[in-house]
Order: structure tokens, then C-alpha cells, then sequence
């Protein structure tokens, strides 16, 4: 019996997913995507390669669910945002949110940068970086007032970026995550006069 036989150890097919995901990115991460095979992979999980391919086909099946469920936790924070009233306190909810998203993902962030010229060439690649754009775009417009001024929408605009480039920058030279993306956030904010989570008053730009 393998450990990936859902229907025989009682594991469900949700969990053993992120499962295989997780090893994919530690072996990407090590030797690069193009030098990584199913066949490893099957072996770092010790089961058989027709029990990984019950999940994922190929490698680009792997990349490509992971692109897809980062872009989910992006669609599921707008759909949320657009429920809210607009408020600083909103902004800062959206913005918090926003930072753990990239946080948990680091890892897929880095390994999409290590191996571009590999995970770019894939066909789903192609409109990777227009989707992308339009999650982001849909944020920054809910970090700004109906008809905000360019300032405004800039800001918006930088926060997002700010928070992405922030933590990736800094993640592996800290010892307190915690601490950067208190930092991290508290700048995002700044730029927005979000209220930061947990804080009663909006924070001042500087």
C-alpha cells in the first residue's frame, strides 16, 4: 500500500495534492525544473509514478496548479474587497490579506523566477502575466475611492507592489517574519492611509 492511495489510507484527494506540490517545489528548488522528473518526485513521496500521475499528468500539470491556485486566493480576496464598504479599514484588511498571500507563496514566486526561462516557455504561461495584471489592477481599485485621483491610484498601485517586493527582498535575510511583515504591511498602509489590522487609526503618509 502507498501512502498515495486515497482510497486505501484514508487520506483525501485535497490533502495528498498540496502534498505533491510541496515536494515538486523542494525538488525545483534544489535542481532546477528542467532537471526534475516525475520519477523523482514519485520517489521523494515513496509512491508510484501511477500514483502521481492520478493528480498531475506532467510537471507543467504541477506548475500550473500552483500558478492556479495563487490566482484563486487573489480572486477569492476581490470578491471579498467588493463586499466590504470602502473604508481605511477595509484597506487595511485588504492589504493584510494581500501580504499573506504573497507570504505563503514565496516559495512558488521564487521558484517561478529561478527557472523563467523553463516555466515560461510552458503553454499556459502565455497570459500568466496579463492575468496577473488584471487581479492587481482589480485590487489597487479597490485600495482608492470611485474616480480617485492619480496620486491616489499610484499609491495603491505601489503598496501592492511594495508589499510583493518587500517581503520576497527580505524574507530570507530576517530571522522574525513576523516582525518584516509587520513592517511590510505598516508601509502599505502608509501609502494608502489604510488603518493597519489591529490599529484603530488610519496610518499617516508620510
Amino acid at each position: 500500500m502507498t501512502a498515495m492511495n486515497d482510497q486505501h489510507d484514508g487520506r483525501s484527494r485535497g490533502d495528498t495534492r498540496p502534498r505533491i506540490q510541496r515536494v515538486a517545489l523542494e525538488l525545483f528548488a534544489e535542481q532546477g525544473y528542467e532537471k526534475t522528473s516525475l520519477r523523482e518526485i514519485a520517489e521523494r513521496l515513496d509512491v508510484t509514478k501511477a500514483a502521481l500521475y492520478y493528480h498531475f499528468k506532467s510537471k507543467e500539470d504541477i506548475v500550473r496548479s500552483l500558478v492556479e491556485d495563487y490566482f484563486g486566493q487573489l480572486d477569492a480576496l476581490i470578491t471579498w474587497a467588493r463586499s466590504q464598504q470602502r473604508s481605511a479599514r477595509t484597506r487595511g484588511e485588504i492589504l493584510g490579506r494581500y501580504l499573506t498571500i504573497v507570504a505563503e507563496g514565496d516559495e512558488v514566486f521564487r521558484m517561478l523566477q529561478q527557472n523563467q526561462a523553463a516555466v515560461n516557455s510552458l503553454a499556459h504561461a502565455k497570459g500568466r502575466g496579463e492575468l496577473f495584471r488584471e487581479r492587481l489592477t482589480a485590487l489597487a481599485d479597490l485600495l482608492t475611492e470611485p474616480g480617485a485621483p492619480l496620486e491616489d491610484r499610484v499609491r495603491a498601485a505601489m503598496a501592492l507592489g511594495g508589499i510583493s517586493v518587500g517581503w520576497m527582498f527580505f524574507a530570507d535575510q530576517v530571522s522574525d517574519r513576523h516582525e518584516l511583515s509587520a513592517e511590510v504591511l505598516r508601509a502599505a498602509c502608509e501609502l494608502t492611509g489604510a488603518s493597519v489590522p489591529g490599529g484603530d487609526q488610519p496610518a499617516e503618509r508620510g
